[in-house]
């Protein structure tokens, strides 16, 4: 299983960057030649995440009714494009 990034993590990595760089969040766009693309961050906020067997990997997920956290979820940092 591949291990998740910690926050610390992130920030060690980013030191080696100049601080004026952009960030972008890469992903295959899903076309026929599995294009790279590079969409530009728009939010870095905390949300709650729970895995998916649908979509193999974790999903983000909001309270319950009750303003509970549901079952197997857990807080995380999330990084959102625009």
């Amino acid at each position: 299983m591949k291990k998740n990034m910690t926050v610390g993590e992130l920030i060690e990595e980013l030191k080696q960057y100049d601080e004026n760089s952009e960030v972008r969040f890469a992903y295959n766009f899903g076309d026929h030649c599995h294009t790279q693309v590079a969409e530009t961050i728009g939010s870095v906020d905390s949300g709650l995440v729970q895995h998916s067997d649908y979509h193999r990997m974790d999903k983000v997920v909001e309270l319950d009714d009750d303003g509970e956290m549901p079952d197997e979820a857990k807080e995380v940092v999330i990084l959102s494009c625009r």
